[in-house]
C-alpha cells in the first residue's frame, strides 16, 4: 500500500528522530536507515521541501528534523513524499458514474481509514514505544 519512498521517508525521519538535536549525514541516514544513498538524497530534499526536515551544510552538518517530533505523523510524511491517492470519481471516467461505485467507494473507505490511522499515530509514539527495538532504523 505504501511506496518505496514512503517507506524510506519514514525510515529516515524515524531515525533523525532518534537522534533529537543532532545532525545525520545523508551517509549515516543511508547506513542506520538501509536506504540506497542516492535514493535517501531525493527523498531527504522532498522532506525538506515539505518542511519536515533541514539541512545544515558544512562540517558537522547534516539533516535533521525541523518539526517537534510529538507534531509530525506518519501522514505528514507519507504526504510529504507520496501521498495516498483518494479516489474522488470514477477511475475508468465513466460518465454515467455520477458518484463512486460500490468497489471505488469502498476502496476509498479504506484510503480514508489508512489516513486517519497514520494521522492519529506521531513519530514520537513510535520511538516513544516499549519495544527495545527502535523503529525503522539500525541501533
Amino acid at each position: 500500500m505504501l511506496s518505496k519512498t514512503a517507506e524510506y521517508a519514514l525510515r529516515a525521519v524515524a531515525c533523525m528522530g532518534s537522534q533529537v538535536d543532532q545532525s545525520l549525514s545523508a551517509d549515516v541516514l543511508a547506513e542506520k536507515t538501509k536506504v540506497p544513498r542516492r535514493y535517501l538524497t531525493r527523498v531527504l530534499q522532498d522532506l525538506a521541501a515539505a518542511g519536515l526536515v533541514r539541512s545544515r551544510p558544512g562540517p558537522g552538518g547534516g539533516y535533521e528534523l525541523d518539526r517537534p517530533i510529538g507534531q509530525l505523523t506518519i501522514l505528514d510524511v507519507v504526504n510529504a513524499v507520496s501521498p495516498l491517492q483518494r479516489i474522488r470519481s470514477c477511475p475508468l471516467g465513466l460518465k454515467s458514474h455520477k458518484k463512486l461505485c460500490p468497489l471505488h467507494a469502498e476502496l476509498d473507505r479504506s484510503y480514508a481509514a489508512t489516513e486517519a490511522a497514520f494521522k492519529g499515530v506521531t513519530i514520537e509514539s513510535l520511538l516513544g514505544s516499549t519495544s527495545s527495538i527502535v523503529p525503522l532504523c539500525e541501533s
